[in-house]
């Protein structure tokens, strides 16, 4: 299929541009602006011991319907799918403001999450189709800033809403955001025409089933074990058999069905198998710095929450920079090695974490996580934009919605596994400590660290070099996702990423480095 752009010329494409950014902003803010105004929630509506599945049950739907919409926006179009979850993340935002107790607020959530999925992969999808090979990197730079700034934005919003509005209104505010973009995107996005099919396509709902349950359970067993129950108890083991034989069925289904919703040929050929396995790798590391490096910054630096966020922060203003610069050095050395270059300096960069003198001073790991956005900018968007660069229009959709989805699979991946070992190393750390009755997971520890009267000050020493230690450990594992990563590329990726040459690119727009021989590019049109 000849290749397809959403709009042609440059001021066609500026609306949808917008459009696409506010959509991004709506999913991308989510996270941030909940999360600060928790306290008030639960002070509201109650449901303390069951809050964390406002997050956990957005995340879910999320990823679970990543692959769906991918499917569907190949066979249907992207501009009906992207209306649809925009639609449903506004009906979503609005029952959350209508909420009467914490189960109805996490059910709303969920519904929430259900459009959140349709935002993420179709965005990242339409940014392709708008743009050539050549001209990528712009909009997924400005995609880039947009998560960078929501990082920001969202604590200092929530945080204002919450304390001097209503929490409600951090769920309101969507409303007139996402108004705009479902406004651009009906107005102004305009899609390829495309040859009637000569069969009517058939969505294969069965698989859809299969995978979104399959995913539920097992991102459920990730995210709730060690949590709500341990590890070895009857519930993980129950949820984690249960997901591998809906795994299997899931399988089953997908190679009987005509049109699968997750296709044999995204693990058959090289380059998308590979670019999924490394992003998958690179979200687990993620979750060191997101996940711990607050907890870090606050209780052995004694950063309060505001300083503790701008430590993490700084990540999120080199990483589009980066990102955006990455077009001269693929350009050269191709897509392949500058991602093998990116995550090689993440990997250096993470080993040096554990090196930092205790306690150390708030700008030492500040500037390591103003290298490693630099670094994982240099990564993650050289794949991306080269991966979907390898299909055409109609396999577009399902390749992102297959990258995105591993890399949040990822994510829940090393949440379970980094928070094993931080309590892991904390218990062993505890089992010496000077004095009785301290707590024993990473959580407690902190919460005790915040009170200066809780324990005495030989003990509280105590406790924050056994935060340290703990998160130096789950640094050291995240070093080691990034060598998994590395290894992806080196065994699995081509040397050179077999590029569709689009009409509209020039014959210098592809990657020199990337363009393909005849011979390269021969197995994915056998593929399609």
């Amino acid at each position: 299929m000849p290749a397809a752009h959403a709009t042609t010329t440059p001021r066609g494409r500026r609306p949808v541009v917008a459009a696409l950014m506010l959509g991004m902003a709506l999913a991308a803010i989510d996270g941030t602006i909940v999360s600060t105004a928790v306290p008030q929630i639960v002070g509201d509506l109650g449901g303390f011991t069951v809050f964390s599945w406002l997050f956990s049950g957005y995340l879910l739907a999320v990823t679970v319907t990543l692959p769906l919409y991918g499917k569907l926006s190949d066979t249907f179009g992207r501009k009906p799918v992207l209306i649809a979850g925009i639609i449903l993340f506004l009906a979503g935002s609005l029952l959350c403001a209508a909420a009467w107790n914490m189960a109805a607020l996490i059910a709303f959530r969920i519904v929430q999450g259900l459009g959140g999925g349709a935002l993420q992969g179709t965005i990242q999808t339409i940014a392709a189709d708008l743009y050539p090979l050549k001209e990528r990197p712009r909009i997924q730079a400005r995609l880039s800033t947009v998560w960078a700034t929501s990082s920001v934005a969202g604590p200092v919003a929530g945080g204002l809403l919450a304390g001097y509005a209503d929490w409600r209104w951090i769920f309101l505010i969507n409303l007139p955001v996402g108004a705009v973009a479902l406004w651009l995107v009906v107005r102004h996005l305009q899609e390829p025409s495309r040859p009637r099919p000569a069969t009517r396509p058939r969505v294969d709902w069965a698989g859809a089933l299969a995978v979104f349950a399959t995913g539920a359970l097992l991102l459920t067993a990730l995210v709730q074990g060690g949590v709500a129950w341990p590890w070895f108890s009857a519930p993980s083991l129950g949820l984690f058999g249960a997901s591998a034989l809906l795994a299997a069925l899931t399988v089953v289904i997908e190679r009987r069905a005509a049109e699968p919703i997750i296709p044999g040929w995204v693990w058959r050929r090289r380059t998308i198998a590979s670019v999924n396995l490394a992003l998958g790798a690179m979200g687990l590391l993620m979750v060191a710095p997101t996940v711990f490096l607050p907890t870090y910054a606050q209780s052995v630096l004694g950063l309060g929450p505001i300083a503790a966020g701008f430590v993490l922060s700084v990540m999120t203003l080199s990483w589009p920079v980066s990102a955006a610069f990455s077009d001269r050095v693929y350009n050269r050395i191709g897509f392949r090695r500058t991602a093998m270059l990116g995550m090689g300096a993440a990997l250096l960069i993470l080993l040096a974490f554990p090196l930092l003198p205790y306690p150390g001073e708030a700008w030492h790991p500040a500037l390591l996580m103003l290298l490693l956005g630099a670094a994982l900018g240099l990564f993650q968007l050289p794949l991306i934009v080269g991966v979907q660069s390898t299909v055409g229009w109609a396999e577009r959709g399902t390749t992102t919605a297959s990258v995105l989805f591993c890399r949040q699979v990822g994510q829940s991946i090393g949440a379970a596994l980094f928070g094993a070992i931080a309590n892991g190393v904390l218990a062993a750390r505890l089992l010496d400590a000077p004095v009785d009755g301290l707590p024993g997971d990473l959580d407690a520890v902190a919460r005790t660290l915040e009170d200066p009267g809780a324990v005495s000050s030989a003990a509280a020493e105590y406790l924050r070099r056994a935060v340290d230690a703990a998160v130096d450990h789950v640094y050291v594992g995240a070093a080691g996702a990034a060598a998994l990563a590395l290894l992806a590329l080196i065994t699995l990726a081509p040397r050179r990423f077999p590029v569709i040459t689009e009409p509209s690119d020039s014959p210098t727009a592809p990657d020199p480095a990337a363009t393909p021989t005849a011979s390269e590019a021969a197995p994915a049109r056998q593929d399609r």
